[in-house]
C-alpha cells in the first residue's frame, strides 16, 4: 500500500474526526501533514476519503478542500436511488444545492413489520425521518426511517438489448403486455450495453407513430450466460437474488445442533422420500404398527422436520432475509432459495447418517384413517436413508436396488401400509379431487429445453403429501389447543356468485350441480366423477378450478375449503416457506423447547401484516416461474413457425382463445379476429365464442389443430391460426354477450409482430367479489 505502516495510517473514523475539527480548511495536503503521511500514501489517502464521499459522511468545499457535509434537518423529502452490498435501500435529499457538494447519502431502516404505506422501493420519494448514523465512517452519514412514501417510481422497462451496426440499439421488452412495442436506444443512452444484455431502461420519449426512445438505467446480466432466461423473471419480479453480508456470516458461523435439549431418535429409520434431484431434504417419515391393543390395526407416524428454527432466530439478519423473500422460488435452471446453502443444503438438509436438529411430531393412527393423538418433539436423528418416489415406488413394485433392498421389509413396506390406513380417512374426508398434470421441463446442459414430461402419479408422491398433510394438522391443533397466535394456511370456500355461474355452465352440458346445505367439495367431486373418462373432463375440471378461491395465509382461521379441514398451518417446509418456520417458533414457544422460539411481542396483528407479506411473495414466485416456463418453451418452437400442433382451448376472451399445446403444455393466442369472416360472441356462462351468424362455436375444453404463426421468445408469447373446424353450433348469442369483430385475415409471415397482448387487452374474466376474504382469484397450489 505505503512505505507507512498500515498500523499508523489513520482509519476513516480519524479522518474524519480531523475534516470535522476544521470544517472547509483541509485537504490532502493537510491531512498528509497532520498524520506524517509520504508522497507514496496518498493514492490510498484518496482511495480512503473518497469513500467517505460515496458515503455521503464528506464533502468537498472549495478547491481541493473537504468538509462535514450540511446537517440534515430531522425530516426530509428524500429520493430512494440505490441499495448498498447488504441490499439496505439508500437515499439522498430530494432538494439540495450543489454547491454544498454531493449530497449525504441516507441509509434507509426497514422495520421487520413495516407499517402500511411505509414500505419503500427503489425509485420511490418519501417522508424520512433522520438521524445522523453512529458510525459514518462504516458507512451513509445517516440513517432514515420511512414516515411515509409520497410518490412512487417510475416503472421501469426490463427488455433485451440488441445492438445496431450505426451504434446504439433497440429493445426488444421482456413483457407480454409489451411485446413488438421496441425502443430506440441512441448510442449516448446504452450505458455500455451490450448486444444481448438484459437491461433497465427509462423511457424518456414516447411517441404517437415511430419508436419510443429510451435510456439505459442498469445492466443486469446477459443472455448469453447459463441461466439467463430465469434471470429475466428474478429481475421484473424484483426477486431478491444476493444474502446481506450479515445474514452470510450469521450461516457461516452456525453451528451443528447437539443433543443438548433434545430427544435422541438417532435410531429411529426415518427416511426422506423427494424428486430425484432435490437438494435440500427437510422431512423424513417413518411408520409402525401400533402395539396398543386399544388400537388394534392402528399405526404409528413419525414425521421429522428439519429444525430451521434454532438456525434462524428471530430478527437476526437470517430471519429477515428470509421474510424479504418469503419463500424459495423454483425455475428449471436454477433455485432462489429463501436461505443460504450453508443452512438449506447442510446443515438442515436430512442427509443418510448424518446428525440433524429437527422438530418432529409422533402422531397415532386409527384403524379407520383418523388421527387419535399426537405429540411434538425436539429432537437430534439420523436419517436411514435417501430415495426418490420412482425408487421407492419400484421398490413397493417388485425391483428393489441396492439401496431400497435392504429396507424393503423394515421401513417400506410399514410406511406404505400406513398410507392404506391414512388413505381411509381422506376418502372418508372427501377433499376436492382435480385432476390438472402438471408437466416438468427437462432441460439439456446448455440450458434450453430438451423435452417436456408430465411425471407419472405414484402412491410414493401421495403417501409424502397427505403424511405432510396430517402433521400441518397436528401443528394448527397444537397452537390453537396453546392459545398462541400462528400463520393458518387457508382456502375460502367459493363465492355465490361464482357457483351460480358454474351451475349456469353445467346446464349447457345437462349436468346438475346440488346445492342443498353448506358447500363441501364432495358436491364438486360427484360433478368430477360424472364426466371421468369423457370428452369434457378436461373441460369441467378446469371450469370447477376456476370457480374455487385461491389458498393464501392469514392469522385469521377461516379452514381450508379444499382439503376440507377446519384448522391447517404449513409446518412441514421450514427451508423454503417463512410461514412454515413461524409455526415453528410458535411450537417450541408453546411446549417450552428451548431456543429459537417466537417472541412475545409476536401477535395475531403482527402476524397478519407477515401473512399478508408472504401470500404476496408467493404468488410472485408462482407468476415468475409460470412465465419462466412460457420463455423456455417459447424458445424451444421459436424455429418451428409454421409447424402444425394439436392443443386443448385453455382460455376464452373477448379478445380471443388462448391454446394449450398438448405435447409441450405451452400456451399461445388465437385473436378474435383470425377465427372467420362474422362476428363473434363472447358468452361468459358458456365460457365460448359464438359466431354470431353460423352459431359456429368454440369453447374452453376444445381440442384444435392450430399452426405456429409467430413466437417472441424474450416476452414467452406465441401466436396461432385455428386450423380446426368450430366442434359444435349453438343456438344463438345470449342475451348482453359480448360482440367481438372477426374479420378473416391472412396469416403474419417473417418478421410480423405480435403487437399488444390479448392479456393486457382483455384481461381476465372480471372476478367475483370473495364470499370472506379478499383473496378469491382461481389458481393452484390450494394445500
Amino acid at each position: 500500500m505505503s512505505k507507512t505502516r498500515d498500523d499508523k495510517f489513520p482509519d476513516k473514523a480519524t479522518l474524519l474526526a480531523f475534516i470535522r475539527a476544521h470544517p472547509g480548511k483541509v485537504g490532502t495536503r493537510e491531512i498528509a501533514r497532520e498524520f506524517g503521511l509520504k508522497n507514496a500514501d496518498r493514492a490510498e489517502l484518496k482511495r480512503r476519503l473518497k469513500e467517505l464521499s460515496d458515503d455521503g459522511a464528506i464533502r468537498k468545499s472549495g478547491r481541493r478542500k473537504v468538509a462535514e457535509p450540511a446537517t440534515l434537518p430531522p425530516t426530509l423529502l428524500a429520493d430512494i436511488t440505490a441499495r448498498d452490498s447488504d441490499g439496505e435501500l439508500i437515499a439522498t435529499p430530494s432538494e439540495w444545492d450543489e454547491q454544498d457538494g454531493e449530497p449525504p447519502k441516507i441509509r434507509i431502516h426497514t422495520p421487520r413489520r413495516p407499517k402500511p404505506g411505509t414500505a419503500a422501493g427503489l425509485g420511490d420519494r418519501a417522508l424520512l425521518h433522520v438521524e445522523p448514523a453512529e458510525a459514518p465512517e462504516q458507512g451513509p452519514a445517516y440513517v432514515g426511517r420511512v414516515i411515509r412514501v409520497l410518490d412512487r417510481g417510475k416503472p421501469r422497462i426490463l427488455g433485451i438489448f440488441r445492438a445496431t451496426p450505426q451504434g446504439g440499439g433497440r429493445l426488444v421488452p421482456v413483457d407480454k403486455k409489451q411485446a413488438g412495442r421496441e425502443l430506440n436506444i441512441a448510442p449516448h443512452d446504452a450505458g455500455g450495453a451490450q448486444d444481448g444484455d438484459l437491461v433497465s431502461v427509462d423511457l424518456i420519449r414516447s411517441r404517437g407513430y415511430g419508436l419510443s426512445s429510451g435510456r439505459v438505467k442498469e445492466r443486469l446480466g446477459s443472455l448469453a450466460t447459463e441461466k439467463a432466461v430465469s434471470l429475466i423473471a428474478i429481475h421484473s419480479h424484483d426477486i431478491p437474488q444476493e444474502f446481506s453480508t450479515t445474514a452470510l456470516r450469521e450461516s457461516e458461523a452456525a453451528e451443528p445442533a447437539t443433543l443438548k435439549g433434545r430427544e435422541d431418535w438417532r435410531e429411529l429409520p426415518l427416511v426422506t422420500i423427494d424428486p430425484p434431484d432435490a437438494k435440500d431434504h427437510d422431512d423424513a417419515v417413518h411408520a409402525e404398527p401400533d402395539p396398543d391393543p386399544n388400537n388394534k390395526g392402528g399405526v404409528i407416524l413419525h414425521v421429522a422436520i428439519a429444525d430451521v428454527a434454532y438456525y434462524v432466530r428471530p430478527d437476526s439478519a437470517l430471519d429477515r432475509d428470509a421474510l424479504r423473500r418469503g419463500n424459495s422460488v423454483y425455475f428449471p435452471d436454477r433455485v432462489v432459495p429463501m436461505l443460504p446453502e450453508r443452512i438449506s443444503n447442510d446443515l438442515c438438509s436430512l442427509k443418510p447418517g448424518e446428525p440433524r436438529g429437527a422438530l418432529a411430531v409422533r402422531m397415532v393412527i386409527g384403524a379407520d384413517g383418523r388421527k387419535r393423538s399426537h405429540s411434538f418433539h425436539r429432537v437430534l436423528m439420523r436419517s436411514a436413508a435417501k430415495l426418490n418416489y420412482a425408487q421407492a415406488q419400484a421398490a413397493i413394485d417388485g425391483r428393489p436396488d441396492d439401496t431400497t433392498g435392504p429396507l424393503l421389509d423394515t421401513i417400506l413396506k410399514p410406511l406404505y401400509d400406513a398410507y392404506a390406513i391414512v388413505k381411509r380417512g381422506r376418502d372418508e374426508r372427501d377433499p376436492l379431487d382435480l385432476d390438472l398434470p402438471e408437466r416438468k421441463i427437462i432441460l439439456k446442459p446448455d440450458g434450453t429445453v430438451d423435452r417436456v414430461i408430465v411425471p407419472e402419479r405414484l402412491d410414493a408422491h401421495k403417501l409424502i403429501e397427505e403424511f405432510m398433510i396430517l402433521a400441518n394438522v397436528a401443528a394448527a391443533e397444537m397452537l390453537e389447543k396453546k392459545a398462541l397466535p400462528l400463520i393458518y394456511r387457508v382456502h375460502d370456500e367459493p363465492s355465490v356468485e361464482k357457483v351460480h355461474n358454474l351451475v349456469d355452465f353445467l346446464k349447457t352440458l345437462d349436468l346438475s350441480f346440488a346445492k342443498g346445505g353448506a358447500l363441501k367439495p364432495a358436491q364438486f367431486n360427484r360433478i368430477l366423477a360424472m364426466v371421468k373418462g369423457e370428452d369434457a373432463e378436461p373441460l369441467v375440471n378446469e371450469v370447477v378450478l376456476r370457480s374455487q378461491a385461491q389458498a393464501e395465509y392469514a392469522s385469521e382461521n377461516y379452514g381450508h375449503f379444499g382439503l376440507n379441514l377446519r384448522r391447517y398451518a404449513h409446518f412441514t417446509s421450514p427451508i423454503r416457506r417463512y410461514a412454515d418456520l413461524v409455526v415453528h417458533r410458535a411450537l417450541i414457544r408453546a411446549l417450552n423447547l428451548g431456543d429459537g422460539a417466537l417472541p412475545q411481542t409476536e401477535t395475531v396483528e403482527t402476524l397478519a401484516e407477515v401473512a399478508a407479506q408472504i401470500s404476496l411473495t408467493e404468488r410472485r414466485a408462482m407468476k415468475a416461474e409460470r412465465e419462466t416456463v412460457d420463455r423456455l418453451i417459447a424458445h424451444h418452437l421459436a424455429d418451428r413457425i409454421g409447424a402444425t400442433f394439436q392443443g386443448r382451448v385453455s382460455g376464452v376472451t373477448k379478445a380471443g382463445l388462448f391454446v394449450k399445446l398438448s405435447d409441450t403444455g405451452a400456451d399461445g393466442l388465437i385473436p378474435i379476429r383470425t377465427l372467420g369472416d362474422e362476428y363473434y360472441n363472447y358468452d361468459e356462462t358458456r365460457h365460448a365464442l359464438i359466431g354470431s351468424r353460423s352459431g359456429a362455436m368454440h369453447r374452453l375444453g376444445d381440442v384444435v389443430d392450430v399452426r405456429l404463426v409467430e413466437a417472441a421468445p424474450v416476452a414467452g408469447a406465441l401466436r396461432f391460426e385455428l386450423l380446426s373446424e368450430s366442434r359444435s353450433v349453438a343456438r344463438g348469442p345470449r342475451k348482453g354477450a359480448y360482440k367481438g369483430r372477426a374479420k378473416a385475415v391472412e396469416p403474419a409471415k417473417g418478421g410480423a409482430k405480435i403487437g399488444r397482448s390479448a392479456r393486457s387487452k382483455a384481461g381476465k374474466p372480471k372476478a367475483a367479489k370473495p364470499s370472506k376474504r379478499k383473496a378469491n382469484k382461481p389458481g393452484k397450489g390450494t394445500r
